[in-house]
């Protein structure tokens, strides 16, 4: 075994990257960083950019965390943070501070800012009544307000964006030419005499009244129970009373949404105490002008009556957790002052497309499902959606990247072997976001959805065009994922010139485009091993990947341990039916005579008559594919549970069996294998986690009617200690956590403390999704460090033949 030494200096010492963006040139800011930056006695520099400011101070954690809150608190006083985004990196060792040169290169399309929640010098002018923007729902300033909803083209000024049918009034001309008032410049600046203006319209068009009115007849309409479509920022909100269980439980029937959570908004961070655990992390995430949705576990003890605050049972069913946001614009402000309770915020669409960002497109799409629509007519040029957020050992993790976040760049190395030619990565079908890199920076744009319908694949078309277009740059290389019948794929391939067209196409391969990912969203470069689990993913044995270690060593990324494989009869059926998953399981185990064992909930759970076809797909390998997946491994064990046999959205079945664990806290672990084969050549043998111990223990334990708990927290620690092994095994001091599985709670925060416990350095995600919604990052981030890299797999050559920017191996 080949276990790291631990380095106590580089665990004490850490790099905070930040990124400021706003009003932060020509301020005063750099020698204010510089002052703050000694005082604290922090090394590192501080430089302007085409883009804002960025500054790297590296120190112990404690000071690294007062410099970002004085950065924030004692600014200089013409100074605004439109957006900061920080990040903890390794140290490189930095001696002192410095102020560097300005930084002239680059693109200007990087000062694009994402949409910035309401500033509290707006919010007290929209409550006070002397204010000539009293309850006014447009009102803006520098600080705060639309921009990458509302921007047309570059530069960024009011004839570029869709404002610019609205004519300023003199008194707002005034305010945006005159440089000492907080409008100097601010492009979205109205007045309730210039500006955009509410109409409230019935679910055939017409208007049924106009400014505060409107808003106040759409409240109204709210507490009475009907179901009401906003049109906000970007795109439309569907609004039901959360408090009212029959409302609530009309809009999933209309919006075909059976038991996925419903997003909530409540008035203030007060109330949320009412209902959810708040720790000094969220509470900061959910008042940050990110203002995303952040996932709070709900108290135990409170119970909705309908009028309590408390929202409704049918919001999260089955689900410890709420998916809480904040009024994020001056219209969700004075919505939320007029009801005072919480109200469910959901996107404006069914389920499985694109959300509305027009209101006579609205009419159409959503008038099976609205009683009435609150509009505007400030055009919204293009999505996005709310992003989701959550706490994450110890700190933010984006769950959902969307408002508020997208397009901010994540910066990509530079190597002498990257031309960094500008390049599109489409992502994967699920979750999908693309990314454009231009330069140095890859612009990762907001969350598209899953392409499983034709609006959501002229979405994810309009977004691609739309990034472009923005940046003012045409694609020469095309990233995608290896599944063939990805409509991403398919349309990177035609986008490349066709499939016989290797100079124009790199394929990466889904669980590296998850490791990459991370690394990149850390700021990784070297040795690592990655560990990327997840539902489903293209293997490059033509089987379905899902929990699969990599090592990259500064060559290629290279597969060097995975799960033991099982069968899933039906395929793409077994993602929705649990019990599917569970018998290919147990068919692996014990073969033909599972059908016996009527005693298992999972083989109960299936008719006599539905017995004969799932029994001939396993016998006979007929669309049953192999899979390594440790996302099935969860729903195999939940139906086992009989917890879950269906799911009703993605994740459900994993989700309830974390959430079976509770508050038990416990050491004890199901046992587990360890082997080892031919790794395809490789002078490494592949390692194989042989998940059958576990299994039967789980069979055991059910028998003799042990808790749910703990045989929710063995299964999760058996994944942990199995994680742990491995890389005991690999012996990388770095280890990267990746892929949807690390979205679970308790398996990332355990995996964590015991890397550490055991001397290794775990990374997880920040910024950017650990779910497929990073996927597009990780193929721009691999094809740029690894270029000319192969993978070893098991099954394939040493040599895999895919198509790269040079037409060299890529996986």
């Amino acid at each position: 075994m080949n276990k790291p030494m631990r380095s106590l200096s580089l665990e004490a010492r850490q790099r905070l990257r930040v990124s400021v963006r706003g009003a932060v040139q020509g301020v005063g800011f750099r020698p204010f960083v510089f002052r703050l930056a000694q005082t604290l006695n922090l090394a590192g520099w501080v430089t302007n950019s085409t883009s804002g400011v960025f500054i790297e101070v590296e120190a112990e954690r404690p000071r690294l965390e007062a410099f970002l809150d004085a950065l924030q608190r004692e600014k200089p006083p013409r100074a605004f943070i439109q957006s900061l985004e920080h990040s903890y990196l390794d140290p490189v060792g930095y001696r002192t501070f410095e102020i560097h040169e300005s930084d002239r290169t680059g693109e200007k399309t990087a000062l694009v800012l994402p949409d910035i929640a309401t500033c509290p010098e707006c919010l007290r002018e929209i409550f006070d009544p002397s204010n000539r923007r009293y309850l006014y729902p447009f009102t803006n300033c520098t600080h705060c307000g639309p921009r990458y909803t509302i921007i047309e083209a570059l530069p960024y000024d009011r004839a570029h964006t869709s404002m610019k049918k609205f004519q300023m009034c003199a008194r707002c001309r005034h305010e945006y030419e005159h440089p000492e008032n907080r409008r100097f410049h601010a492009q979205p600046n109205a007045c309730p005499e210039c500006g955009p203006a509410l109409e409230l319209w019935s679910a055939d068009g017409t208007t049924l009244a106009r400014h505060h009115a409107a808003l106040q007849r759409a409240a109204d309409a709210v507490r009475d129970g009907r179901i009401v479509a906003i049109k906000g920022i970007g795109g439309f909100h569907l609004v039901v009373d959360a408090r009212n269980e029959e409302a609530v439980r009309r809009l999933r029937s209309r919006k075909h949404r059976e038991e996925k959570p419903f997003a909530l908004m409540f008035r203030n961070l007060a109330s949320v105490r009412q209902v959810c655990d708040v720790s000094p992390v969220e509470e900061r995430l959910l008042q940050s002008p990110e203002a995303p949705i952040v996932l709070l576990r709900k108290k135990e003890n409170g119970q909705s009556n309908g009028t309590n605050g408390i929202p409704a049972p049918s919001v999260a069913p089955h689900n410890p957790y709420l998916g809480v946001m904040l009024p994020y614009s001056p219209l969700h402000h004075i919505l939320m002052r007029e009801l005072g309770f919480p109200i469910v915020a959901t996107s404006g669409n069914l389920s499985d497309e694109p959300i509305c960002i027009d209101e006579h497109e609205a009419l159409k799409r959503l008038h099976n499902i609205a009683d009435l629509f609150l509009v505007h007519d400030r055009p919204i040029v293009r999505h996005a959606d709310d992003s989701i957020v959550r706490e994450m050992g110890g700190r933010e993790m984006v769950v959902r990247r969307a408002r508020g976040f997208a397009p901010l760049p994540v910066l990509l190395p530079n190597t002498e072997e990257s031309d960094h030619r500008p390049a599109l990565a489409v992502g994967a079908h699920l979750k999908n976001s693309v990314a454009l890199l231009i330069g140095r920076n890859a612009f990762v744009s907001q969350h598209i959805g899953d392409l499983e319908t034709f609006e959501a694949y002229e979405a994810f078309k309009r977004v691609i065009a739309d990034l472009s277009r923005l940046y003012e740059t045409h694609p020469r290389t095309f990233v995608c994922d290896m599944h063939p019948d990805y409509l991403s794929t398919r349309y990177a391939q035609l986008a490349a010139g066709g499939a016989s067209e290797v100079r124009n196409l790199a394929e990466v391969q889904h669980h590296v485009a998850h490791v990459a990912a991370c690394m990149a969203d850390n700021d990784l470069r070297g040795r690592v091993l990655g560990i990327s689990w997840d539902g489903t993913g293209y293997g490059l044995d033509g089987s379905v990947w899902g929990g699969e270690f990599f090592s990259y060593e500064g060559d290629g990324f290279r597969r060097v341990a995975t799960f033991r494989q099982f069968r899933l009869p039906g395929g793409e059926a077994a993602i929705k039916e649990p019990r599917r998953t569970a018998i290919g399981v147990l068919f692996e185990m014990f073969g033909k005579d599972v059908f016996e064992k009527r005693e298992v909930a999972s083989v109960a759970a299936f008719s006599p008559e539905e017995v004969p076809l799932i029994r001939q797909m396993l016998e006979k390998s007929i669309n049953a594919p192999l899979t390594s997946s440790v996302g099935r491994l969860f729903d195999a064990v939940a139906s086992l549970a009989g917890l879950r046999h269906h799911v009703r959205h993605e994740g459900q079945a994993a989700m309830e069996l974390e959430f079976a664990i509770g508050s038990l806290e416990t050491n004890e672990a199901y046992p587990f294998l360890l082997s080892a084969r031919d790794n395809g050549g490789s002078e490494r043998p592949l390692i194989v986690v042989d998940w059958e111990p576990a299994m039967v223990a789980v069979l055991h334990d059910l028998h003799r009617n042990e808790p749910m708990s703990l045989i929710a927290a063995r299964f999760h620690n058996m994944l942990v200690e199995a994680a742990v092994r491995v890389a005991e095994r690999i012996g990388e001091e770095r280890v990267v956590l990746s892929g949807g599985c690390f979205q679970n709670k308790y398996l990332t925060e355990r995996l964590i403390a015991r890397l550490r416990q055991e001397g290794f350095r775990p990374y997880w995600h920040q910024r950017v999704p650990p779910n497929d919604g990073g996927i597009a990052l990780g193929q721009l981030y691999a094809s740029v460090i690894q270029r000319c890299d192969a993978v070893k797999s098991p099954s394939a050559p040493a040599h895999v033949p895919t198509k790269s920017p040079k037409g060299e191996v890529v996986i």
